[in-house]
């Protein structure tokens, strides 16, 4: 679906524990909309195989990434796992301003900075997993070492109890339901009075 014109893009936060389902249904809910692009982020951490540079993020060194800090050229940005993450201001501020959405898949502090920078332009949807024990057989599942489910499931619980921050909660205890929920919060999203010209 694409956008009108005459209407200014929305920013679509996604977050998630990891395991919930969120890179799923993002990468589902951009494949069947036009009018939905992937927030490109920056990151100092390396390459991986098949990783290119612009569509899967844009790769810089730790001073580059620290310049762009300092002249509030990020809109949200994090250091996790000894690598620096954010999102590049410009590129989003123009998709906005073509009536273009933007799709984030970011976590719940990277939410409130986006939120706190681009007031009125930011819909936050928390994906949860149904309970904790299921969120552990989705990472067993997937192959994760039991040292990778021991952190992530450390991490969960935390992230978890920041979901009351977001606009809207969607349960991933079955996918096309959940897909479904996230399309009809995009179109609700899109037809706020206050986003028409």
């Amino acid at each position: 679906m694409n956008n009108p014109a005459n209407r200014r893009g929305l920013c679509l936060v996604l977050a998630a524990p990891s395991g919930a389902g969120k890179t799923s249904l993002s990468r589902a809910l951009l494949a069947e909309d036009s009018g939905l692009a992937l927030s490109v982020s920056v990151t100092t951490r390396a390459p991986r195989m098949g990783e290119v540079e612009g569509k899967h993020y844009y790769f810089v060194d730790q001073d580059t990434f620290d310049g762009m800090v300092a002249n509030d050229a990020l809109l949200e940005h994090a250091h996790v796992f000894g690598r620096s993450y954010g999102t590049p201001r410009v590129p989003v501020e123009t998709m906005l301003g073509q009536g273009r959405d933007v799709l984030f898949d970011i976590d719940w502090q990277g939410f409130r900075q986006l939120r706190e920078a681009m007031p009125g332009d930011v819909v936050g949807v928390f994906i949860r997993p149904p309970s904790l024990q299921a969120l552990e057989m989705r990472l067993l599942g997937r192959g994760d070492t039991p040292e990778q489910i021991e952190r992530r499931m450390s991490h969960a619980e935390a992230e978890m109890s920041h979901g009351k921050e977001f606009d809207f909660l969607v349960e991933n205890n079955d996918f096309a339901t959940a897909l479904e929920d996230l399309r009809a919060i995009l179109r609700a999203s899109r037809l706020a009075s206050f986003r028409q010209a």
